[in-house]
């Protein structure tokens, strides 16, 4: 029961210090309110608003059935221009789309002559000239089926494909991008927190005043990775109810509370890299630096931004020990798929037992460190 009374106070302590520093405070609340905000409205994946102009050489009726398919909020209202202009306008930055309509486009398709129309897309807008081309292709083969079907008096298909996305039906990004930006948050600021709880003892020179009281490593370092933990899973739990829900208005499928069980055993590992690197580094700057080495690949090759799937089969199977990846497995699976425990029990088994070694690890390395200085 000492331990236990030495461990929550002390960990009390790590609160107040926390709350008194105005730069790691304001870290984490921009981390999970204005960040996740931003993330999720400004890295669309989808067309949106695209620029678009046409040249109309045919000025037929299966033209201008063409040019007002495109409508918004995929595309403006597509503007006409010369031939002439194409390649001034382009260069300009003023479309990302211009389609060459040729003359005579209507009778020689009336014609089965097979006339082709061409589609200019400036691709420096990378994601809009991807997803936007293939629109571009959709809409003008609807548009000329459907020309073609009223003219030739065709019957429908017999069979139709429909395609229902599970999910996510709109298909938004910032429905993907808010949820995986806090699961990103929360493996960032575990390791900075908990890294910069052990190197700000040592510049403020309380460690050594630590280490003189009747206190043992393993309390100290506990009492830094539940106090860090708790914020962190207050904060992630404040993101998901208020910023996730009530501000971008996204649906969580899943139970909320069962994700912060799932954090709170994910936190054991990377609160265990924070006090492992906080053990490393002498000052913040140095903190900062190795934080970088180790969050980077994390986060990259977790699975939160590109599927373990399109990763090649050999890095996919070394990525099984990395807790990060489990962690976002089950995130996934919890509030987008709205899976319960028992579903989820083995991810959360896998993490608490890598965890548990990194965590070891940490305390062994701390409490290494601790001997040094008490030297």
């Amino acid at each position: 029961m000492r331990k236990i009374s030495n461990i929550f106070w002390l960990g009390t302590k790590e609160l107040r210090s926390f709350l008194h520093d105005i730069v790691l405070l304001s870290l984490v609340i921009y981390s999970f309110s204005l960040a996740i905000i931003a993330q999720a409205q400004s890295s669309s994946q989808e067309v949106h608003n695209a620029s678009i102009a046409i040249v109309d050489e045919d000025n037929s009726n299966l033209s201008r059935s063409i040019r007002h398919a495109f409508l918004a909020p995929y595309f403006q209202t597509p503007q006409l221009i010369a031939e002439s202009e194409v390649v001034p306008l382009m260069n300009a930055g003023r479309y990302t789309f211009v389609i060459d309509i040729p003359p005579r486009f209507e009778a020689d398709t009336l014609a089965g002559r097979q006339p082709e129309i061409q589609l200019n897309v400036d691709a420096t807008a990378m994601v809009q000239a991807g997803l936007g081309s293939s629109y571009a292709q959709q809409i003008i083969s609807r548009e000329i089926d459907a020309f073609m079907s009223r003219v030739e008096k065709a019957h429908p298909p017999v069979v139709d494909l429909v395609v229902r996305i599970a999910f996510n039906p709109n298909a938004e990004t910032g429905w993907f991008t808010s949820v995986m930006g806090i699961i990103n948050s929360i493996t960032m600021l575990a390791i900075i927190l908990a890294g910069a709880a052990i190197v700000r003892e040592r510049e403020h020179g309380t460690l050594d005043h630590l280490l003189v009281m009747p206190l043992t490593p393993f309390e100290i370092a506990a009492s830094k990775i539940w106090a860090n933990g708790f914020i962190i899973i207050a904060a992630a739990g404040f993101s998901l109810y208020i910023v996730v829900k009530g501000v971008l208005h996204v649906p969580i499928t899943g139970s909320i509370p069962l994700f912060l069980l799932g954090t709170a055993a994910y936190l054991f590992f990377a609160t265990a890299i924070g006090v492992f690197l906080g053990t490393i580094a002498r000052s913040m700057p140095q903190l900062g630096l190795l934080y970088l080495l180790v969050y980077l690949p994390l986060a990259m090759l977790s699975g939160s931004n590109t599927p373990l799937e399109s990763m090649p089969s050999w890095l996919a199977a070394i990525l099984q020990i990395s807790p990060t990846v489990h962690f976002v497995s089950f995130a996934q699976a919890i509030l987008y798929r709205g899976a319960g425990f028992d579903v989820v029990w083995p991810e959360f088994l896998i993490v608490v037992l890598i965890g548990g070694v990194f965590l070891a690890l940490g305390l062994l390395r701390f409490r290494n460190m601790t001997s040094t200085a008490a030297m």
